[in-house]
Order: structure tokens, then C-alpha cells, then sequence
């Protein structure tokens, strides 16, 4: 009696929350200003984009249970000498629809920054197969950024954190 009882009030909440609504929106350029640099006005010649796995929610105990997890999508400038200007950073769930764009604009990241967007643990919308799309430019060869989303998130007393790196979509550069 005791374990059901534990077991149901431990799965009370996951089963009987909803999904969660649009969470009140980032602001990239004021969050992360001292990460920015002014976009360059010279012609972008080099551009790329990365899909980025991420997992707002995952089925454990056989498909019985869902964890939800908080994401944070990271983008690093890799290049010690050159801005990367970041065009978009969009949101995408498991049937692949859009549910959110982080940028207005393009933003230029200073050399060896980095920018965020979390996702918090109660906004499920990706569901399981979510993902990231972010495309890059720059105005010459660079070292390709490295784009990454943590998710961490727990159930009981176990939590769990693991990292899905994100795999280069295209790189094209001035012919």
C-alpha cells in the first residue's frame, strides 16, 4: 500500500500537468550584451547552419513515466580573431513545427563568447524530439562554432544531465 501510494504521488504531478504555454520571452542582445559585438557591415562570405537534438521531455520506465528536463542551447564562437553573427536560432518539436525564434535580428558574438537560450523544465512543448536549428555567417574563414544543449532534470532522488552536440547542416563560402 505504502509503494503505490509513494509511486502515485510521485507521478501525480508529471501526469497531471499540462503542457506548459509560451514562456515569457528571452531578450538574446540584453541577456548576453557583453558577449556582442556590433554586426559587421562587410559582406558575410561565409555562412552555415547546425541541427541541435534536444529533449524537453523523455519516456523512462518503459514508456510509463515522463521526465522533463530543462535545455539550455549554447553557441560558442570558437574563433580567437572574428566575430560569428548569428542569423537565427529557432525552436522546433518532435513533429517539427517551429513553437519559437529567439532572434529578431542577426546578432554578432565577440571572439571566444558565447550565447544561451534555456528552455525551463516546465515548458514541454519540444516534447521528445525537439530541436534547434541555428544558422551562422561570418565575413571570412573562422573556426566553426561549436553548438551544443545541456538538459538536465530529475525525478525522486535521481537526476540526470547529458549534452547533445549539434551536427553542421551546410557551410558554404564565397566562390
Amino acid at each position: 500500500m505504502r509503494a503505490s501510494l509513494a509511486a502515485a504521488m510521485l507521478l501525480c504531478p508529471l501526469a497531471c500537468a499540462g503542457p506548459a504555454g509560451a514562456q515569457p520571452k528571452m531578450n538574446l542582445e540584453q541577456t548576453f550584451a557583453d558577449s556582442l559585438a556590433a554586426v559587421p557591415k562587410e559582406e558575410l562570405a561565409v555562412s552555415g547552419g547546425f541541427y541541435v537534438p534536444a529533449y524537453s521531455s523523455v519516456a523512462m520506465s518503459q514508456g510509463k513515466l515522463r521526465v522533463d528536463f530543462s535545455v539550455t542551447l549554447s553557441v560558442h564562437n570558437a574563433s580567437e580573431t572574428q566575430a560569428l553573427v548569428v542569423r537565427r536560432i529557432a525552436y522546433f518539436d518532435t513533429a517539427g513545427k517551429q513553437v519559437e525564434s529567439y532572434l529578431k535580428a542577426p546578432v554578432a558574438v565577440k571572439p571566444l563568447a558565447t550565447i544561451s537560450v534555456v528552455i525551463p523544465t516546465d515548458d514541454v512543448r519540444g516534447g521528445t524530439g525537439a530541436n534547434f536549428i541555428v544558422d551562422w555567417a561570418a565575413t571570412g574563414e573562422i573556426a566553426e562554432p561549436v553548438v551544443e544543449a545541456l538538459m538536465v532534470g530529475g525525478v525522486a532522488n535521481a537526476h540526470y544531465a547529458f549534452i547533445s552536440q549539434g551536427r553542421p547542416t551546410r557551410t558554404v563560402g564565397k566562390k
